[in-house]
C-alpha cells in the first residue's frame, strides 16, 4: 500500500493512463542494481530513486575526477577525489528517503557477481567495458534476471533489454565473440556531455516498464541513436541457442 505522502509524491505518474497506483506499488516492492556510477549510472540512479523504486544497489570502486563533471551530474566540484558510492548514496538518500539504498564500494568481479546480483530483480548495465558486460550477462542468464544494456560513444548511444524471458536475446546474441572484443576495447573515450543522460534515461524507463509491466520493452530489439543527426533506429535481434548456451557456460564457470 502507498502512504499518503507517496500518493502525493508520485501523483504525476499515478495519474497516467495504464499506470495508476498498481504500477506504483510494483515499483515500491521492486529492486534494481546499477553496475557503475559514471555517466550512465549517475543518471539512471537519479531517475529510479525519484520514481519510487523500493530498493536500489549501487556498485563502483571509483572516485570523482574533475573530468567526470562534464557529464556525471550526480557529483559536484567540492567532491572531486571522493568515493562515488558514498556520494551517490548520500545524494540519492536526500532525493527520496523512502528508498532503501545499498552501496558496494567495489567493482563487479567474477568472485562477487553472483552474490551481489542474486538479491536484485533487475540489473542496469552502466559500465564501459566488454568484460564486465559479459559477466553481467552470464550471471543474469544463470539466475534468470533481466538486464538493461546501455552503451555510449562520442555522439551515439545504444539501449537494449536482455534475458527478459527464457527465450529472449542475451548480450552474447549482440556480441558473440567475447575474446575478440575484449582485445579490441574502444580507445576513444570522447563523449558529448548530454549523451549519457539521454541513454540512461531510456535505460531507467525500460527498467520501470519491465517492473510495472507497462508499455513495450526493448526485448529482442536494439535501439540506436545519434544526437548529432537526431536519428533513432530500432533493430530486431534474434535469440540463438548458442548464445544462451555460451551464457550458461560462462555462469557455470563462476560457480
Amino acid at each position: 500500500m502507498l502512504t499518503k505522502e507517496e500518493l502525493e509524491r508520485y501523483n504525476r505518474q499515478i495519474v497516467l493512463p495504464e499506470f495508476g497506483e498498481g504500477a506504483q506499488e510494483k515499483l515500491k516492492l521492486s529492486s534494481a542494481l546499477i553496475v557503475g556510477l559514471g555517466g550512465l549510472g549517475a543518471i539512471s540512479s537519479l531517475y529510479l530513486v525519484a520514481s519510487g523504486i523500493g530498493r536500489i544497489g549501487l556498485i563502483d570502486n571509483d572516485i570523482v575526477s574533475i573530468s567526470n563533471l562534464q557529464r556525471q551530474i550526480l557529483y559536484r566540484e567540492d567532491e572531486v577525489g571522493m568515493k562515488k558510492t558514498e556520494l551517490a548514496k548520500e545524494t540519492l538518500g536526500k532525493l527520496n528517503s523512502n528508498v532503501e539504498i545499498l552501496a558496494y564500494d567495489c567493482f563487479l568481479r567474477e568472485d562477487n557477481a553472483i552474490d551481489i546480483i542474486k538479491d536484485y530483480d533487475i540489473i542496469i548495465d552502466a559500465t564501459d567495458n566488454f568484460k564486465t558486460r559479459y559477466l553481467i550477462n552470464d550471471v543474469c542468464v544463470g539466475l534468470g534476471k533481466p538486464f538493461v544494456y546501455g552503451s555510449i560513444q562520442s555522439y551515439s548511444g545504444q539501449v537494449s533489454v536482455f534475458n527478459l524471458k527464457e527465450n529472449s536475446c542475451t548480450y552474447r546474441d549482440l556480441f558473440p565473440n567475447s575474446e575478440k572484443l575484449s582485445c579490441k576495447e574502444n580507445t576513444n573515450k570522447g563523449v558529448m556531455g548530454v549523451l549519457p543522460s539521454i541513454t540512461a534515461s531510456i535505460q531507467a524507463n525500460e527498467a520501470i516498464k519491465i517492473i510495472t509491466n507497462t508499455g513495450e520493452v526493448l526485448n529482442n530489439k536494439l535501439l540506436t541513436f545519434s544526437i548529432q543527426t537526431n536519428e533513432f533506429l530500432t533493430l530486431n535481434l534474434k535469440p540463438t541457442e548458442k548464445a544462451r548456451e555460451d551464457s550458461i557456460r560462462g555462469f557455470n564457470n563462476l560457480r
